[in-house]
């Protein structure tokens, strides 16, 4: 299971990993802050972006922080920075 901290920028043109920011990932997101939005755009886009299930990822922490805390159960950490890396 991959257990990482994402930095969020809601707003963005396209939703995207663009980097990272020490140990977090930076990723734009096209959703706004508002009612869980840029929460369910961050599950969805990470859950394409590795090939999973949405019902495989979740946020642990920071639900309402633009740091969050996310899981996907059937990745390893490894995984997620080989795919996330391609989309830089």
């Amino acid at each position: 299971m991959a257990r990482f901290t994402v930095k969020v920028h809601p707003r963005a043109r396209r939703s995207a990993v663009t980097g990272r920011l020490g140990d977090a990932w930076k990723l734009d997101l096209t959703a706004p802050p508002v009612e869980g939005k840029a929460n369910d755009e961050c599950v969805r886009f990470l859950a394409e972006l590795v090939g999973v299930p949405r019902a495989r990822v979740r946020i642990v922490t920071g639900l309402t922080s633009r740091t969050k805390v996310v899981e996907i159960e059937g990745v390893t950490e490894e995984e997620f920075g080989r795919a996330a890396g391609t989309k830089l």
